[in-house]
């Protein structure tokens, strides 16, 4: 993934509310967004982007688009996805909460049939300090630097940003895969893109109660990842049995996994065989960082 100030952008659902509201803050941080989408309101603009009906007609006029973000509504979320993949735009960003799950397995297979990556959905899209905001992040927390974060929460990724660039630690990209149960990208493969990185040298990875994706990150950065990694898990607190806000933060028993698996007791025991330093609270998070970079 190359994202610079230099990507074309092209959001489907300007019109929305939420496009709407954060299409002019992407174009104001600098993000090159060449065109909108919004079924019939082509012809019209939004915020001085021309606004088209489908995908093919923008692309006609501005040319190759290497980045979508999505803002439409949930059910029309997967059409609007694959409009973009057949219009072989092969990075796409799900902001759109409340995406039907077997409409994203949908997205998921087709994702995997064409190589295109697919973060979200519910997610705040990614953010590359200094250079692009591709969705709802809060720029003012960020500074450029060379941290890594990757995270399954959107607001705590905002805190944890806004604690490494107070000490000083500025962050190379930070991309929350989603709240969702089923997310189009996981961890493995943001810790693999992170890895390849020549701008990043820690990585960040911010994780919750629910399911097991923490305990197979935790696996493949001891299996593959070189670089230093440092963790924290959100609802360490939290009752045995209680629900989440995030659809994804649910702690459930799983099919032939055991009882304990997705409490935050199964995660810190999977980071500590991976030997993943681990936060208790955000606020650790630097030091935990500058420990890194110094046995690095």
């Amino acid at each position: 993934m190359n994202l610079t100030s230099d990507s074309k952008v092209l959001i489907q659902g300007i019109m929305e509310p939420l496009g709407s509201v954060y299409a002019p803050l992407m174009r104001d941080y600098g993000t090159q967004i060449v065109a909108g989408v919004s079924a019939g309101q082509g012809g019209t603009s939004a915020f001085e982007i021309p606004v088209y009906d489908m995908v093919e007609q923008a692309l006609e006029q501005v040319g190759k688009v290497d980045v979508s973000i999505i803002f439409a509504s949930p059910y029309t979320a997967l059409d609007v996805a694959l409009e973009a993949i057949a219009a072989e735009i092969r990075q796409i960003i799900v902001i759109t909460e409340g995406v039907p799950p077997l409409d994203t397995i949908r997205l998921i297979r087709k994702a995997e049939a064409t190589e295109t990556l697919i973060v979200g959905p519910n997610s705040p899209g990614i953010i590359v300090p200094g250079q692009i905001l591709l969705g709802t992040h809060p720029p003012q927390f960020y500074t450029p630097g060379r941290v890594g974060i990757v995270s399954r929460s959107g607001t705590l990724t905002y805190e944890i940003a806004q604690e490494l660039s107070h000490a000083g630690l500025g962050q190379s990209i930070a991309v929350s895969i989603g709240g969702d149960r089923i997310l189009g990208s996981s961890f493995q493969q943001w810790l693999q893109i992170l890895e390849e990185d020549e701008q990043t040298d820690v990585i960040v990875l911010v994780g919750e109660i629910g399911g097991d994706t923490e305990e197979v990150a935790a696996h493949y950065v001891a299996e593959v990842i070189d670089k230093p990694v440092v963790a924290y898990i959100a609802g360490q607190t939290a009752p045995r049995g209680q629900l989440m806000g995030h659809a994804g933060a649910i702690i459930a028993s799983l099919a032939g996994m055991g009882a304990d698996i997705g409490t935050a007791e199964s995660k810190l025991a999977a980071f500590k065989r991976a030997k993943i330093p681990v936060a208790d609270r955000p606020s650790q998070i630097p030091d935990l960082v500058k420990k890194a970079i110094g046995k690095k």
